[in-house]
């Protein structure tokens, strides 16, 4: 349990929101039930063994804060528990309520024991990747998806991971399960919907390329797209994600629609995989009055790191499409 002030409040609240749920208790010392309501929190905190975070307001002390939270949820009275994710309020609620609805308040918001076991396999794979070592990140990116199979961004790095070793079959196995939500259409899913680009280039790939021979018939017919895209798959496939870009950016230029827009979603593809995703609020956003935000006070939104060659290639597309 943490005490918020204005000045552990970026760090704490909302920087902190993004690694784990934190759950806001706005409360006073004359508040009555505030004082019936802290101790059921602070045994849930125990419970739920690291799932999330009780962090406590003293209204008095911080009125910035509670006045800014209840203005936006549409609360006037204490105790108010607002619970944060991805570094914003997202649902909330008011009044010393039962220890059964707050679990079922919280078990909305926190991950269950298995995907808190697969989160923390993830952020060590994670930290192995930094260090380049990508066999050892594969293994706990394996036990990941294992344990939690519905979680998105341990499947993306499995699959990823695996493409970068080489191993087709087996990243061909576990883009299986989630094949159909990269397909469909309506709700296509961006990063799944990339990797199964990926996979095409690396099934094509797999049948042989005569590298030299597609140069050859590129030099002899600029406009050979067929051989200029199984180049780009070549590329794709060998994890040279610029080259590969170079190849269909000339596509590109010569005919947008060849193939139905081929090299572009490919291309789109290849941006998408090179592209660190920014930080999300967890599900279930609705509050007391359907209220959520960004509080004035947070500061900075978060905001991926830019990389230069991908702001690069990025213009390209943009310059050529016009």
């Amino acid at each position: 349990m943490i005490d918020i002030t204005l000045q552990n409040f970026e760090a704490e609240l909302i920087q902190g929101s993004m690694q784990q749920p934190v759950l806001l208790d706005i409360w006073a010392p004359w508040c009555g039930p505030c004082k019936s309501l802290g101790p059921v929190l602070e045994k849930l905190e125990v419970a739920y063994a690291g799932r999330f975070k009780l962090a406590k307001l003293n209204s008095d002390e911080v009125p910035e804060i509670a006045q800014q939270l209840s203005q936006m949820f549409g609360v006037r009275s204490i105790p108010f528990c607002v619970m944060f994710a991805g570094g914003q309020p997202v649902d909330g609620f008011v009044g010393a309520i039962a220890e059964a609805q707050i679990r079922e308040f919280l078990d909305k918001h926190v991950p269950s024991g298995e995907a808190l076991e697969a989160q923390e396999e993830v952020a060590a794979a994670e930290e192995l990747l930094a260090e380049g070592d990508l066999e050892s990140a594969l293994v706990k990116l394996q036990r990941a998806v294992e344990t939690d199979p519905e979680n998105e961004t341990a499947r993306f790095d499995y699959i990823k991971a695996l493409l970068e070793l080489g191993d087709l079959p087996a990243a061909h196995q576990a883009f299986t399960p989630v094949a159909a939500k990269a397909a469909d259409t309506i709700t296509r899913h961006a990063r799944f919907a990339a990797l199964g680009q990926w996979l095409k280039a690396c099934d094509r790939a797999a049948l042989g390329l005569d590298l030299a021979g597609l140069q050859a018939a590129i030099a002899t017919n600029k406009r050979d797209f067929e051989a200029r895209f199984t180049l780009a798959q070549g590329r794709f496939s060998a994890n040279d994600f610029t080259g590969a870009m170079d190849e269909l950016l000339e596509i590109i230029l010569r005919d947008k629609a060849w193939n139905d827009g081929l090299a572009r979603v490919t291309y789109v593809a290849i941006l998408e995989l090179m592209t660190q995703p920014a930080p999300k609020p967890a599900a279930g956003s609705k509050g007391p009055g359907d209220a959520k935000g960004t509080l004035e006070l947070a500061g900075h939104a978060v905001l991926p790191s830019s990389d230069p060659v991908l702001d690069r290639y990025r213009r390209k597309l943009s310059m050529a499409l016009n």
